[in-house]
């Protein structure tokens, strides 16, 4: 039964990964590198690997994600896209030898993970990481704060464009 939720998450992070590359939206674009974030965090953290899982999350799917829709803001969401120099082909062959070699190299740790039983999240973050989920929290609303700041309109005074 493991198998096929690891399955299923791995599908679906290689279905918004490949979302996040055909979608012709930067924003959009985030948005999809945001799930595929969130969903790697869970596959980590099913793995047995809490606090790798604790930091994808925070770091990954909030931080960079901030970051990425602070960059749209200022530049803007229309960039030029240039052509690619590198073949379709070549570039799905290497996506494609590089999808298995991490298969290859997680499928025992998938083997490990059974064996050491069911760890609590709560326990986990509220116990032995309490301060670095604090400080990411912390963080990650203090950006989506500057992010919405930025983005908000700011409201003319008709006194100081007259100059009085």
């Amino acid at each position: 039964m493991e198998r096929i939720e690891y399955f299923l998450l791995l599908l679906g992070a290689v279905f918004f990964a490949y979302r996040a590359i055909v979608s012709t939206r930067i924003l959009v674009s985030t948005i999809y590198l945001a799930c595929v974030s969130a969903l790697v965090s869970v596959v980590l953290y099913l793995l047995g690997a809490t606090q790798v899982a604790v930091m994808e999350l925070s770091v990954g799917a909030g931080l960079v994600t901030v970051l990425l829709v602070y960059a749209v803001s200022v530049v803007g969401d229309d960039a030029l896209d240039p052509a690619s120099v590198i073949p379709k082909l070549l570039a799905l062959t290497v996506v494609g030898l590089a999808v298995f070699m991490i298969g290859w190299m997680v499928y025992p740790s998938i083997q490990v993970a059974e064996s050491k039983g069911p760890v609590d999240l709560a326990s986990v973050l509220w116990q032995t990481r309490v301060l670095d989920v604090w400080i990411q929290i912390v963080l990650i609303f203090s950006g989506v704060m500057g992010v919405l700041g930025l983005l908000s309109e700011r409201i003319r005074d008709p006194k100081k464009e007259v100059g009085l």
